[in-house]
């Protein structure tokens, strides 16, 4: 009960959300991406880090391993886990999107109809699919989903992009954008009635940072 325990995401997060904390004083010594500790403490702050793959991080923090995470929207949206979300911490910044290579364009959304997919993002590429009221192959891939339409698994990718750069290096075009998606500050449900004072100041802490940095980029 002492202890805040953190979950930082491997990754593009990882550093941003490293510094953010340190701000709030939420930090650590050697918190860093490849350190070969499991569980890292700090005795005089009462703060546990642990470092996860970013897709199992939402389970740590359902499931009370950790009392709060920062994970992305995306992951959140995808894994659909039984959390808080308490803080768009407003980093991170990426969109999730439907694309087909370049000479495969056509006029309307639902001329894609009953052709394959491939994605890492299987449950949120349904509802969409779902929502234009067509019917789809989703192909769950983990890897690089580009390659899906260039080796013949797929005609479509549903993936997530930041600056399209990888997209046009492989000749596909995005057609429509289905979400936009940044870093949030995830609780477990217990912990935040648990060790709410803490929490709830780390929430006012956290957004009072993030303002401040705000009006110094105006």
């Amino acid at each position: 009960m002492d202890y805040i325990t953190v979950a930082l995401p491997k990754g593009k997060l990882f550093q941003r959300s490293v510094e953010l904390l340190d701000k709030v004083g939420y930090s650590a010594d050697n918190v860093t991406e490849d350190s070969r500790k499991l569980v890292i403490s700090n005795e005089d702050s009462k703060v546990r880090f642990i470092i996860t793959k970013t897709v199992d991080l939402p389970t740590y923090v359902e499931y009370g391993a950790a009392d709060i995470g920062i994970i992305g929207k995306d992951v959140l949206l995808e894994e659909r886990k039984d959390v808080y979300e308490l803080l768009d911490l407003k980093y991170g910044r990426c969109r999730l999107m439907l694309a087909v290579p370049e000479q495969m364009q056509r006029p309307r959304l639902t001329d894609y109809a009953h052709l394959r997919v491939a994605t890492k993002y299987p449950n949120c590429a349904q509802e969409y699919f779902r929502s234009l009221g067509i019917q789809t192959e989703i192909i769950k891939l983990n890897g690089s989903i580009e390659l899906g339409p260039m080796v013949g698994l797929s005609e479509l990718i549903v993936d997530i992009v930041e600056t399209g750069r990888t997209l046009k290096e492989n000749k596909l075009v995005e057609v429509d954008s289905i979400y936009t998606a940044t870093a949030r500050l995830i609780a477990n449900r217990v912990s935040f009635k648990l060790k709410f004072d803490r929490l709830d100041k780390l929430v006012r802490d956290l957004r009072k940072v993030l303002d401040e940095e705000e009006e110094q980029c105006k």
